[in-house]
């Protein structure tokens, strides 16, 4: 290693640290904000000509919007209209109906897994809130409960959210950390979904055996738990104004729900889900078995593309809100009313309001990785990496945790990491660069606390103080992300 490839590897540390300290600091400058102004100093410091470095913040920033941006937009609508059409609903309650107590947890989880592809955590939590106070309130009456009902359901739903979250495309941080590293899209979802279910398995019901009886005292509000359940409930409005009060989160400002609609057969509510997951999957199977320049091959490589499959299931949705209107607007006794064609386009505008800040911030994100990339940062990490010997996989984890845990975004973390961590897998693609997006996600998990938007709307919800806060949400996202990275590196035996 040179002098130069020194100085850039100091570059690039003096740039993290003001980007954590612009982020922290008394003025708590957007992390968008922070991106940029970072982009523009290290590219200056690294010596990259002034012109060319405005074309580096421009092309980063838009290249990486333009593939993720559209994606990120329909799969907010689609989540809202599933949301507001009683889909998800719907299937929550088929998952635990007439179930026997000990089996709750587990259909909980696998509630929360289904209805967790499309949406964001805080907005998923939200909508299955309605159920957990449901069933653990009969858990309390029926009694034989060891500890609290309430966590003992809440906490595998926060697994399989923020696993999906964090780990998954089509959500937000992984889509942007597999276009960033050129991962292929349906390898992603495969080694995902088997880092997945074992990590929900163990952060999920497992451990919520384990902590409940060690929070017995855990109980929402009263006025919160009979809003939630009762016939005239409007979910989340309370729980994501506390949410939104202590924490400002975007996910958050999705909160304000309709009142919950029931018209929607379980069947149309489970396709609707799985409809974008099932496009990506087909594609890549038929560009593994199919020859894609034949009719069938090539139309299923195209619906299978990320935006096709999100536009597609936004549409699937689309018509199941329809179904669900129609239904309801003919049953005078359901007590539901239809939903107007004015009502939806209302809440689909709310939808992308939530989604703004963390387009920008991807936009910031990919500004900063393409200035690393264009100043030889990028080419200076990978000597510094090849030298020392460090595991990519580690490394992009570790990067990714320290940075969310100090700037207090997960997006921002993913991003970022994805920048520095780029240029040691070259073009990308292959197992490699698939268990690299699962690993950067995981990492931007762990150690979730008071910085955090989830954090704040879990312990609000529930009712915790701060140590049981802690001891469910900090200790649940942090299991994810360390259990995400031992399935990553134990698939890597692999690549």
């Amino acid at each position: 290693m040179t002098a130069h490839t020194w100085w850039l590897l100091l570059i690039l540390t003096v740039a993290i640290a003001a980007l954590i300290y612009l982020i922290n600091s008394r003025l708590r400058v957007h992390p968008f904000v922070a991106l940029i102004l970072v982009s523009v100093g290290t590219g200056i410091a690294a010596g990259e000509p002034a012109a060319k470095l405005a074309g580096s913040i421009e092309e980063g920033a838009g290249g990486t919007l333009g593939d993720v941006g559209v994606t990120l937009a329909l799969g907010a609508m689609l989540g809202r209209l599933l949301s507001d059409s009683g889909a998800t609903d719907a299937i929550a309650r088929a998952l635990v109906a007439r179930a026997e107590p000990r089996r709750l947890p587990w259909l909980v989880g696998a509630a929360a897994f289904v209805i967790g592809v499309p949406m964001f955590f805080e907005v998923g939590l939200i909508v299955l809130l309605p159920l957990i106070f449901s069933v653990a309130r009969r858990m309390e009456e029926q009694g034989g409960t060891k500890g609290s009902p309430y966590v003992l359901l809440g906490v595998p739903a926060i697994a399989s959210l923020s696993t999906l979250h964090g780990m998954l495309p089509p959500h937000p941080g992984p889509l942007t950390a597999m276009t960033g590293l050129h991962a292929d899209l349906g390898l992603t979802l495969g080694v995902g979904i088997v880092c997945a279910v074992p990590t929900v398995i163990l952060a999920g019901p497992v451990y919520a055996r384990w902590i409940a009886p060690r929070l017995p005292d855990v109980a929402p509000d009263a006025e919160l738990v009979a809003q939630f359940t009762g016939a005239e409930r409007q979910p989340a409005q309370a729980a994501a104004t506390a949410g939104a009060g202590a924490s400002g989160g975007p996910g958050a400002q999705a909160s304000a729900e309709a009142p919950r609609r029931t018209g929607v057969p379980t069947g149309l509510a489970v396709a609707a889900v799985l409809v974008p997951v099932v496009l990506m999957l087909l594609r890549t199977l038929a560009e593994t078995v199919l020859d894609e320049s034949s009719g069938l091959g090539a139309a299923l490589v195209f619906a299978g593309e990320p935006l096709v499959a999100m536009l597609a299931g936004f549409v699937f949705a689309l018509g199941v809100t329809m179904v669900g209107s129609a239904r309801s607007g003919h049953s005078a006794r359901s007590g539901h009313s239809g939903r107007s064609g004015e009502e939806t386009r209302a809440s689909l505008t709310d939808s992308l309001k939530s989604i703004a800040a963390i387009l920008l911030i991807i936009g910031g994100g990919g500004a900063f990785k393409q200035v690393l990339q264009d100043s030889g940062i990028g080419d200076a990490i990978a000597s510094a990496a090849e030298g020392a010997h460090i595991n990519v996989i580690l490394l992009g984890w570790l990067i990714a945790l320290l940075l969310s845990l100090t700037t207090g975004s997960a997006t921002v973390g993913i991003v970022s990491a994805t920048g520095i961590v780029a240029p040691l897998i070259g073009d990308g693609g292959g197992l490699e660069a698939s268990l690299l997006v699962v690993a950067i996600g995981a990492g931007s998990l762990g150690l979730n606390y008071v910085n955090h938007a989830g954090f704040w709307l879990v312990k609000e919800s529930f009712g915790m103080d701060l140590t049981q806060a802690t001891k469910t949400q900090t200790a649940v996202q942090t299991l994810v992300s360390v259990l995400g990275l031992a399935m990553a590196l134990l698939l890597s035996v692999f690549a």
